[in-house]
């Protein structure tokens, strides 16, 4: 058996549900809908977001970070998305973006995890490349 099997590497129906957590996920960044983004984030002390301009420890801080960002200038198209999922219960998200006006390249990732209450982020990371 190959590795990719014996992992169960992007089984149809689990990348079908990441692919739709993220989307909504997405959905909810641009539009400023902090409370599906709150509820996107494991609610856990162990839960990261190093940002930017800011390192986040446990998802109040995220939570915190969430209500107090300005809610102009969220516009973004995405590229290069890779959603890779392992087994049923863990997956990983890459994609690069560019935000309308501006003309650096962000990059973020997401790291899920299927929780009981469905599939939350449990780490992220966003950052831009140079100009």
């Amino acid at each position: 058996m190959n590795p990719t099997e014996a992992l169960a590497i992007n089984r149809p129906e689990v990348l079908a549900e990441v692919t739709a957590a993220f989307e909504r996920y997405e959905a909810a960044l641009v539009s400023n809908d902090v409370a599906v983004l709150d509820e996107l984030f494991w609610n856990s002390p162990h839960t990261l977001r190093f940002g930017a301009t800011e390192n986040l420890y446990g998802y109040e801080a995220i939570r915190a970070f969430r209500a107090a960002r300005p809610s102009v200038g969220l516009a973004r198209t995405l590229s290069h998305t890779v959603i890779t999922t392992y087994g049923q219960d863990f997956a990983t998200a890459n994609t690069e973006f560019l935000r309308t006006g501006s003309e650096r390249t962000g990059r973020q990732s997401q790291t899920w995890l299927r929780t009981p209450e469905g599939w939350r982020v449990v780490s992220a990371h966003v950052s831009l490349l140079s100009a």
